[in-house]
């Protein structure tokens, strides 16, 4: 007689739940919905447990449409990273509470994943190994990209807050509506005023998406920060980086050479504007940024802001203050953020934690790499 291994046995045991689970929802009524690959995905009419995986940012713009973590069964530990040291565990306390336990990094515990019992997961679009396994697992898989309009920013937010209120249609698309009109206003500002300003006198900007004593890393033309760059009237002081994502590593010679008017830090790395203003690892002094302290750490709301988030449209006015601030200079930046949450989302922040979205601190940094 052969004896299976326990490997074997595991496989088996997630396909086995993964059937009963696929024939109790066979069971029920069941709608259908396109992602962001295209895919038909077959869905219960009604979701009541969510699981985001490896598409790390998504997790809180569902917690933040949904209006609770309630409906969230899982999220991975890079998202909870963040609910952590943001604003999300302070609106939503209970999301500290969501299982975090059926991923290790980017790696997906199938096993574990469907002792969640989820009716859906929201995974990366870049990601076919995870898709393909939770497939073969009879789990019903929803494909998110971050990187299918070119990291446009605000883009992508929208289209994750429509994907979402596809999956959770109870409000008749009154979020998505909604979201989308504040955002091409936010959009509309900004451009209003920055068109005419002619190149040279536009600041060229540098973002740190990482920094440490061994790596220094930037966004080319294929991140996020070449989108934040266009959209507020600045220059990518980087743009000729081809390197996609999270792989522009530069040198100081490179940053001496570009001389930057304006450096980003985002909430990817640990390190803050002091770290600059003192040397931290590298000689700075030359640099014009830093000489006329213009260095900025990015807001952390309810997610690290360099990425996609409900945080974007803060985030873009924000950047855009900073880039210009005799140009908005009639930009109340908290007040901004106080009125969205609000307005939008029916969530009422205290003066302490809107001042703490643009005051992250060191805790808020972290040096957990971008899901792809």
């Amino acid at each position: 007689m052969l004896l299976m291994t326990r490997r074997d046995a595991l496989k088996a045991g997630a396909a086995g739940l993964g059937v009963l689970a696929a024939r109790g929802a066979a069971a029920e009524p069941t709608r259908v919905v396109t992602d962001h690959l295209g895919r038909r995905v077959t869905l219960p009419l009604r979701i009541d447990r969510a699981v985001v995986a490896d598409i790390y940012p998504f997790a809180s713009v569902a917690a933040i449409f949904l209006g609770g973590c309630g409906k969230l069964a899982g999220m991975s530990p890079v998202s909870m990273s963040a609910a952590r040291h943001g604003i999300l565990s302070r609106i939503y306390p209970d999301i500290l509470k969501v299982r975090t336990d059926f991923m290790t990094g980017d790696t997906v515990n199938v096993e574990a994943l469907l002792r969640l019992r989820p009716q859906v997961v929201f995974a990366n679009a870049s990601n076919p190994k995870t898709l393909a396994e939770l497939e073969a697992a009879h789990i019903p898989v929803i494909a998110v990209s971050a990187t299918k309009w070119n990291y446009s920013v605000i883009k992508t937010f929208d289209e994750w807050v429509m994907l979402l209120s596809q999956v959770f249609p109870e409000d008749g698309g009154a979020k998505a509506k909604a979201v989308h009109g504040y955002s091409a206003s936010v959009v509309s500002r900004i451009r209003s005023r920055v068109s005419r300003i002619p190149q040279p006198k536009r600041p060229k900007t540098l973002f740190l998406f990482q920094y440490g004593k061994d790596r220094i890393v930037t966004s080319g033309s294929h991140f996020f920060g070449q989108y934040w760059c266009d959209a507020v009237g600045a220059r990518n002081v980087a743009s000729s980086i081809r390197a996609q994502n999270q792989n522009a590593v530069i040198t100081m010679e490179q940053v001496y050479a570009w001389d930057p008017d304006l450096i980003f830090i985002t909430n990817f790395t640990p390190a803050e504007p002091q770290d600059l203003y003192r040397n931290a690892y590298h000689d700075w002094k030359p640099v014009k940024a830093v000489r006329e302290k213009q260095v900025f750490k990015m807001p952390l709301g309810t997610y690290r802001t360099f990425t996609p988030s409900a945080d974007t449209p803060v985030t873009l006015l924000w950047l855009a203050k900073c880039a210009y601030p005799t140009l908005f200079s009639d930009i109340n930046i908290e007040r901004e953020a106080e009125n969205y949450y609000s307005k939008l989302f029916g969530i009422h922040l205290s003066e302490a934690e809107i001042r703490s979205i643009f005051d992250p601190g060191r805790g808020a940094g972290t040096a957990l790499k971008l899901a792809r």
